[in-house]
């Protein structure tokens, strides 16, 4: 089977399409070689695969016929990635910053919604104006 259409049959890309380009730009290397999309695989080749940041280590364990659901990929794959590897993962999730920088763009949803909250409470802005007329 061809590395590209197993990485896609075990569920590591959505598309062979994504496979085909992983294996074009070198994310991807069977037993330490960088191969390309038609290379062959074979039970107990040892499969790295760049994905996100991330070297995901796999152990072709057997070829499975078509792509499969994704409780029957451990039938055919055992994931050796080390524990470092994943933890990057962590990482990397906690370090996106997921909002903008304040005061660039146009507001958020969540920072309409906050606008909203402080203009529904009219007393803020009436007791405000008391004190700024005094």
């Amino acid at each position: 089977m061809r590395i590209d259409k197993y990485l896609w049959c075990i569920r590591y890309f959505k598309t062979r399409s994504i496979a085909t380009n992983a294996c074009k730009k070198g994310q991807v290397r069977v037993n330490n070689l960088v191969v390309k999309p038609a290379r062959d695989i074979y039970p107990t080749d040892i499969i790295t695969v760049r994905k996100n940041q991330i070297s995901y280590i796999l152990e072709v364990l057997d070829l499975p016929e078509s792509r499969l659901g994704a409780k029957l990929v451990d039938i055919y794959r055992k994931d050796i990635t080390p524990k470092e590897n994943l933890e990057k993962l962590d990482l990397l999730k906690y370090s996106k910053d997921y909002y903008r920088k304040k005061g660039t763009g146009r507001p958020t949803k969540k920072d309409r919604r906050d606008i909203d909250d402080i203009y529904e409470n009219d007393d803020f802005f009436i007791h405000h104006k008391e004190e700024e007329e005094e």
